[in-house]
């Protein structure tokens, strides 16, 4: 049967012989199931800047105290969450891919869905 490609950027290839991601090759014959894993970024710590920050422009500093807050915020707002390919193969599950982008993330679980679908 002849290898068909279905998702190809970068360094990610997914065939419905292989999945190619960062130099590791994984035999798709060994793939049973493929899903994406969304991993949050911690935000207690812009929390608590925030809230110190709150707590020392009404007590002492203001202008320390904002610049607290203002830490605090982009702690919040400006870390994006990581997202993973996750391969379950009989030896276990591995993260196969890591990206800061959602809709390539989708793209290539679609795709190994789509190569396990048609594997030889």
């Amino acid at each position: 049967m002849e290898e068909r490609t279905f998702f190809e950027q970068g360094d990610v290839k997914v065939t419905n012989a292989r999945f190619v991601s960062g130099g590791q090759t994984y035999a798709m014959s060994n793939v049973t199931s493929v899903k994406p894993f969304e991993k949050k970024p911690p935000r207690a710590l812009g929390i608590i800047l925030a809230l110190v920050g709150l707590g020392v422009m009404v007590g002492s500093s203001f202008m320390f105290g904002l610049i607290l807050l203002g830490l605090g915020l982009a702690i919040l707002f400006l870390i994006k969450p990581v997202y993973h390919v996750l391969l379950a193969t009989s030896a276990g599950e591995t993260r196969a891919l890591m990206t800061k982008n959602r809709e390539y993330l989708n793209q290539v679980v679609q795709a190994v869905n789509e190569a396990m679908i048609h594997r030889g």
